[in-house]
């Protein structure tokens, strides 16, 4: 099967939904599959060894649901990806939040083929959803079938299109990447009980509120480290708060490249995820899980799809920070609480490898492959009737 994955998103900058396009292209070309992957690109040198990258258009930064979205508004696409698709012929078009402009609305209007379009995002409100919904309505009619990466994503969508049809299919994790006993970053394995935090440093991930709880575990388990893996417009803010009110061993780690992070993991003993919303699933709670951390996190709906509190983790409410400070002491405090729960995530992280997700995403496939020839039939019947 020859598979197009499309990303409205800047492929050169990290994000969940790239890393999920990018896991399903290599799970794809493992099974013999062929792909491709078209998505702007803030870089010219994107080379991705498995699968070949089609640079579409030039990203901007656009505020989007409390953060900000690298997009191409341009709509001038429609010569190029006409060439593309004819050229490939793919089986199967995958479009990744099908409805974002504008180089996922350009192809799947263009499309000739199947089209399977996911849902990653979750928020409060959309506003162009609500305003654009007789705009947007005609695009999900292209698609074949449909996907939601968890239960609070396809309740977004069905807020604006109700009744719309799709299957929850949850994002993945590489088990052979994420495991527990992966060698940790040397000079953070000591006697100090390891508080992690992994996420992009903007105001929705929580991490202000994560600051103030470290100041509060510091007078009661002062043997903590938090580490901070990460990078974002909020980095200045929090370096300045960790200063002013000298709070120690605070490691600022930065970015981090995808094959240093799963040490980050493994040096880790607790895993803190405080986001404040937003969030549709949280791939960064698959990676702890799949760690075997024991997870403190807020009860934002996308987490709540993944956690299980009291048996791999302790979850609070959002922007509470005196909850999260006492749940993390709790934690840092008892050993045997941390491997009771640390056993069971890894053990739950089993269900999300991404053999298993790609299994059911193949599935949606092939039942696009169906719809998509019982409408071209009737399209055919239709016009020999006339």
């Amino acid at each position: 099967m020859r598979v197009g994955l499309v990303s409205p998103y800047d492929f050169a900058s990290p994000g969940g939904v790239n890393d999920h396009v990018r896991h399903l292209a290599r799970q794809l070309r493992n099974l013999g599959h062929e792909t491709r992957i078209f998505a702007p690109s803030s870089r010219s040198d994107i080379d991705f060894d498995t699968a070949h990258f089609y640079r579409i258009g030039t990203p901007i930064a656009i505020p989007a649901n409390e953060s900000v979205a690298r997009i191409t508004l341009s709509f001038h696409l429609a010569n190029r990806v006409a060439a593309i698709i004819e050229e490939e012929a793919f089986d199967v078009l995958h479009f990744h939040e099908p409805l974002m402009p504008a180089l996922p609305m350009t192809m799947l209007k263009m499309s000739t083929t199947a089209n399977v379009g996911t849902f990653h995002a979750f928020a409060r409100s959309n506003v162009g959803y609500y305003y654009g919904r007789p705009l947007l309505q005609p695009y999900l009619a292209h698609l074949h079938s449909a996907i939601a990466v968890s239960e609070p994503a396809r309740a977004f969508v069905n807020r604006y299109f109700p009744g719309y049809q799709m299957r929850v299919i949850p994002n993945g994790i590489d088990l052979d990447v994420y495991k527990p006993g992966v060698p940790p970053i040397r000079h953070l394995r000591d006697e100090k009980i390891n508080i992690l935090f992994v996420g992009r440093l903007e105001k929705r991930k929580g991490l202000g509120d994560l600051l103030r709880a470290y100041r509060f575990i510091q007078t009661r388990v002062p043997h903590t480290r938090l580490i901070i893996v990460g990078d974002g417009p909020l980095r200045g803010t929090i370096e300045s708060y960790i200063a002013r009110h000298r709070l120690p061993n605070v490691i600022m780690a930065g970015y981090v490249p995808d094959s240093v992070k799963p040490r980050y993991f493994g040096s880790a003993d607790i895993f803190c995820a405080p986001a404040t919303g937003a969030e549709s699933f949280g791939i960064v709670l698959l990676e702890a899980l799949a760690s075997g951390l024991p997870v403190v996190a807020t009860e934002v709906p996308g987490y709540m799809s993944v956690l299980e509190s009291g048996r791999d983790s302790i979850t609070v409410q959002p922007r509470n920070w005196r909850e999260l400070g006492a749940s993390l002491v709790i934690l840092a405090r008892d050993a045997d609480l941390r491997m009771r729960m640390g056993n069971y995530a890894h053990e739950k992280a089993q269900r999300y490898s991404w053999e298993s997700v790609t299994a059911d995403i193949l599935h949606i496939y092939r039942e696009a492959l169906d719809a998509f020839a019982y409408k071209t039939l009737e399209v055919t019947n239709v016009h020999n009737a006339v």
